[in-house]
């Protein structure tokens, strides 16, 4: 029988699955059962004839498609080589994909962030593939002496038609290799498309539903040795003393090491670290004010109504329209902080050599993790090698490098191999979270139901900028006031899956709901008009594309049969985020006097899409990512610790909360835009102005279920 201690993570699945009578959870973090190191992508096709950076071809007629941008999930493996498959004419059955490792200078913008990799590298996979296929069709048309002209390609095999030949890409990539490359190269023609559009499995589900090692707590080295960090445990502290004596004594325990703010426990396995930790005496003294969420809330009162503001934007008399409206309209709405919570913590491997660093794992930002990794060990970053695992979520925590700086000096100050992992409750507690935020609008409307004034003004923590200022409404009314006020926390703040959007998107279509029921309007119809104007009589530059949104809006009226529907209540939202746009509507049926969410509706325009399964489970995740957080997620602080610290405090969405999601995808033939992000920041809205529609309540914070109306559903 094995021990908890020899049962690896993976196998507990397959234990799980056979034990009888029973639940056995076996839970091992790190090494009696070691699993193998991660391959290196960069042996991976050794012997085969390299085209370029993203490519190679071997004789036994294997395509290798690198994928340099990591992956956390949005399918961008997959994706990738899709693309540059396209435009070779392979056979997919015989592509093999492999994560590349960080090098600038074969690849630009190996980052994983802000919906921007498929729109960023579009044109360039495409010509990676359209380029290993012109030197194929060459080297077949000099072998045969006929004309390049005459010579087909498909599913991995050249063909000349008149004469009956035909060659594998196996069998010319040696000649093909010592072809020159043309200046320009012809790409295909979009209708001639067979691979994009269509559904095509993840390349790495077979790995992952087997437990292949993908993932960064996968990653295992021969000799490395394992550290949990302890950081203060209030943002606003800083490290006064430790006496670390008795966490020494412990078993596997080799030294107890201080750098910057923090202590790192270090040892043979995280069990005896984290065992170890508990032991750790440490003093700490206040740095900043310690805030708690009352200060918060005092906070943004004070500035919504006297703080120094910056103008982000300003189009017309707004004092004026205000003053002669026949009716003004003001809301305040506000979001908490949120917590990323991906499924895999954070973890990292660093090992400082003499003469050099190399670091494993999952980031987002593999480039930034190099970069911090040279500060701190004096290396020139050509001497800091990366290697990219797959990552169990990111949503933007992964773009931070600091658990890979924390590897980083580990390693130095014990002059060897170190994986830091973090706990559920130190991926929690020890930030990035999303800003909380606090909008208030105003809208002035004149005798005819003409919205002719509108005011805005974001209060941050450390939030930037909180407004998109060129975002709809903005160019559709002529008088117009954007602001923000951005308020100095001690607590550590980053980007959140679709940064600012994913809380700007529900305020700004929930308000703009009650300015349509203002002015007696339905709400689709409103913001119609509202485009319509913008397209004729724009106020100031409009930075959307007025016929794109247009276009999703009445897909999704048509697709949910909007205001037909009996003893359904829809409540509609729409946004351009990351390129793209996404109208939604959200259906709430009252079931046993309570308002339930059923369904949602989306309609999609985020140009070509490459993977349709991918693409669909996108927008489907974003749209549970987006209603669940808006619904449930809260993170509240009490002397600038969190009050919540891992999955028992914190809400998620239940599987039987989750609505039905029925997307439609617009099909212009448009270059791909972005889709990571899009779908989540219309959601929340949807979903609360449907709320509304059945209720008559509305939903000015989040998460909604601490509101009146949802306070005894649990």
């Amino acid at each position: 029988m094995q021990t908890l201690e020899q049962t690896s993570r993976r196998n507990f699945l397959k234990i799980a699955a056979t034990a009888s009578g029973g639940l056995f959870l076996g839970f091992s973090w790190s090494g009696a059962a070691a699993l193998p190191g991660i391959v290196n992508p960069e042996s991976a096709a050794a012997s085969a004839i390299n085209f370029n950076s993203f490519l190679t071809i071997g004789t036994d007629n294997i395509v290798t498609i690198f994928s340099p941008n990591p992956e956390i999930g949005q399918g961008i493996k997959t994706a990738f080589p899709m693309i540059v498959a396209e435009e070779l004419d392979a056979d997919w059955k015989q592509v093999k994909t492999v994560q590349a490792n960080l090098d600038t200078n074969k690849y630009e913008r190996q980052v994983t962030g802000g919906s921007g990799a498929v729109p960023h590298s579009w044109e360039r996979l495409r010509k990676a593939g359209a380029t290993a296929r012109y030197l194929l069709v060459e080297a077949a048309a000099k072998r045969w002496n006929v004309a390049s002209s005459e010579i087909t390609t498909e599913k991995g095999k050249v063909f000349h038609k008149a004469s009956g030949k035909s060659a594998t890409y196996g069998e010319l990539a040696g000649d093909a290799s010592k072809i020159s490359i043309p200046k320009e190269i012809k790409l295909k023609d979009e209708k001639n498309f067979t691979l994009i559009g269509q559904s095509v499995r993840n390349v790495d589900n077979q790995n992952i539903i087997t437990g292949k090692p993908l993932f960064g707590l996968d990653f295992y080295r021969e000799g490395m040795l394992f550290a949990l960090i302890q950081r203060p445990k209030a943002f606003g502290l800083k490290l006064k003393s430790v006496d670390s004596t008795e966490a020494k004594k412990m078993p596997g325990i080799v030294d107890v090491v201080t750098f910057e703010n923090s202590v790192a426990v270090v040892g043979k396995s995280t069990w005896q670290v984290k065992k170890a930790r508990e032991l750790v005496k440490i003093e700490y003294e206040k740095e900043f004010d310690l805030e708690s969420s009352a200060d918060h809330n005092r906070i943004f009162k004070q500035l919504l109504d006297g703080g120094e503001a910056t103008v982000r934007r300003k189009n017309g008399d707004v004092d004026s329209a205000f003053k002669n409206a026949a009716k003004i309209v003001t809301a305040e709405y506000q979001c908490p902080f949120l917590p990323h919570s991906p499924l895999e913590p954070m973890n990292f491997f660093a090992h400082v050599r003499e003469d050099g660093v190399e670091l494993v794992g999952p980031t987002q930002t593999p480039d930034r993790a190099r970069t911090e990794a040279a500060k701190i060990t004096g290396f020139p970053p050509e001497k800091v090698t990366v290697e990219i695992t797959r990552q169990g979520g990111g949503f933007g925590r992964r773009l931070s490098a600091d658990y890979a700086i924390e590897a980083t000096h580990v390693s130095k100050l014990m002059k060897a191999p170190v994986k830091v992992v973090w706990t559920r409750e130190d991926d929690m507690t020890g930030g990035t979270y999303r800003p909380a935020v606090r909008y208030r609008f105003e809208a002035a409307l004149d005798k005819t139901g003409q919205l002719v004034g509108y005011k805005l003004r974001g209060v941050g923590m450390n939030a930037g900028n909180p407004t998109r200022e060129d975002n709809f409404p903005s160019g559709a009314v002529d008088n117009l006031l954007i602001d923000s006020v951005d308020h100095k926390s001690p607590i550590t703040t980053g980007p959140w899956r679709a940064p600012i959007t994913n809380f700007l998107a529900y305020a700004e279509q929930s308000f703009l709901d009650e300015v349509a029921e203002a002015a007696g309007k339905d709400p689709i119809q409103f913001r119609l008009e509202l485009l319509e104007k913008a397209k004729k009589a724009p106020a100031g530059e409009v930075k959307y594309d007025i016929d794109r949104m247009i276009a999703v809006i009445k897909l999704a009226a048509e697709k949910s049969n909007w205001g037909k529907k009996k003893g359904v209540h829809q409540g509609f939202s729409v946004y351009f985020s990351h390129r793209s746009y996404v109208a939604q509507v959200g259906e709430v049926v009252v079931e046993k006097g309570k308002p339930v969410l059923k369904n949602m509706i989306a309609a999609v325009d985020c140009g070509i899409v490459i993977n349709k399964s991918g693409s669909l489970q996108q927008v489907r995740g974003g749209i549970v990512d987006g209603i669940g957080h808006a619904m449930y997620g809260n993170l509240t602080f009490k002397d600038g610790a969190p009050d919540q610290n891992n999955f028992n405090g914190f809400r998620l969405i239940r599987m039987n909360e989750i609505p039905e999601v029925d997307v439609h995808f617009v099909d212009n033939g448009i270059s791909p835009t972005g889709l990571g992000e899009p779908a989540l920041p219309p959601a929340g809205a949807a979903a609360a102005n449907a709320f509304y529609k059945a209720t008559k309540k509305r939903l000015r914070n989040q998460p909604f279920m601490e509101e009146e109306v949802f306070k005894n559903i649990s």
